[in-house]
């Protein structure tokens, strides 16, 4: 993992000294001294090469079946070999992306199929890129809860029968498991994790379709730590309540499955252009989905779990407060967050630097589409100059 000749040479002085009478410690030291007096081998220079490293913060949960207890949440970093070395990074150079409702952060930021992973875009620009997993997601904390097939609903449920459970059963946990505030908690955590990591006073957050009121709504409350924002096909409830309810409702589902067949349905109900979308990229994100989640691959004939959660907060008032500068995308063709709600949400934003892309030929997943290097570009222009086609505000088209 390093390109200096140091660290090379350590490795074999250490084995020529093993026969020497001398204590680990020593043997170290004097390895240490040899490869400093010997010539320097040459060695290709890799700092171009990009590094995956996968991070583990602890939070203290605000999710209420585990309030108060201490949980990991699991980061993916991908960044140029030459920048994990130095361990800072410029300013304007930290990007935390935020998943949505359903696909963990890895999987639906670094997909490894072709040139699909957007991390791996953006680090090859310059980008620190982190990728977080919420708790119930991916990597991270899973409350005991989600273990429970009973804890769906009877539809999810009757999928699984007779496979994993005789018959319908009885929730243990009838409740919704997480809230926007608990994903709020956990953004908080790693975004103060990475201004320490990297010693910068604020990031830029990347969020998608949940993800919009998980990272905006976190925005809105924290912009002294925030540089920029970008939310593709952003949720948005313009007159949801401002405060929680009174208590989580007692009647629900704690998570939710999806199998293979309903993600390709989902998808395919979303086409509306010729070659929208590669069969094979589609698969390579499935397979991707299903090893993060390996309980759930275990279930019937494979399926991806996440958390139902309770939401409200993410409404006009608390986005006309958002002065920080915002790029919106849209596919044209997504049936499950309507361009015209994310259109509302540009015209609610109090920033005066906002730009609304319309995407063509793209639906809710354009990130995995054929236009997703479009989409790739425009984040691209916006975090590092503040501007999409040469505009600091305005709606915008790309790929007509």
């Amino acid at each position: 993992m390093f390109s200096g000749t140091g660290f090379c040479n350590t490795i074999e002085a250490m084995c020529s000294l093993r026969a020497l009478h001398v204590s680990p410690a020593a043997r170290v030291c004097l390895a240490l001294l040899i490869c400093a007096l010997t010539p320097a081998k040459s060695y290709a220079d890799d700092s171009q090469r990009l590094l995956t490293v996968d991070h583990y913060v602890a939070v203290k949960s605000d999710v209420p079946a585990i309030a108060g207890e201490m949980t990991q949440i699991y980061v993916r970093e991908v960044v140029l070999a030459g920048g994990a070395l130095r361990g800072t990074a410029a300013p304007d150079r930290v990007i935390l992306f935020v998943h949505g409702a359903g696909t963990p952060a890895e999987v639906a930021f670094d997909a490894s199929y072709q040139d699909y992973s957007w991390m791996a875009y953006l680090a090859r620009a310059g980008f620190d890129v982190f990728a977080v997993d919420l708790t119930g997601y991916g990597r991270s904390a899973r409350p005991a809860a989600m273990n429970d097939p009973c804890n769906l609903t009877a539809a999810q449920q009757a999928l699984l029968v007779p496979g994993l459970i005789p018959a319908p059963c009885q929730p243990s946990y009838p409740k919704q498991l997480t809230t926007i505030a608990s994903d709020w908690n956990d953004i908080g955590t790693v975004v103060d994790h990475l201004r320490a990591l990297r010693h910068v006073e604020k990031v830029s957050l990347i969020g998608w379709s949940q993800g919009g009121p998980r990272a905006g709504g976190w925005a809105a409350q924290h912009q002294d730590k925030v540089l920029r924002l970008v939310l593709l096909a952003p949720a948005y409830g313009r007159g949801s309540s401002p405060n929680p309810p009174a208590q989580v409702p007692a009647a629900g589902a704690a998570f939710n499955t999806q199998s293979h067949s309903e993600f390709l349905s989902n998808w395919d109900r979303q086409v509306g252009c010729p070659n929208q979308y590669d069969p094979a990229a589609a698969e390579a994100v499935w397979s991707e989905m299903i090893e993060s989640d390996p309980v759930g691959a275990t279930w019937g004939t494979g399926v991806r779990r996440a958390p139902q959660e309770t939401v409200w907060g993410w409404n006009q008032a608390l986005a006309s407060k958002l002065q920080i500068p915002a790029l919106l995308v849209s596919g044209v063709h997504d049936k499950q967050v309507s361009p015209e709600g994310v259109r509302t949400l540009y015209a609610d934003l109090g920033s005066s630097q906002k730009v609304f892309v319309d995407l063509a030929c793209s639906s809710h997943n354009a990130l995995w589409e054929r236009n997703h290097l479009l989409l790739f570009h425009a984040s691209l222009d916006w975090l590092t100059l503040g501007t999409v086609q040469g505009k600091q505000t305005g709606m915008l088209q790309a790929g007509y």
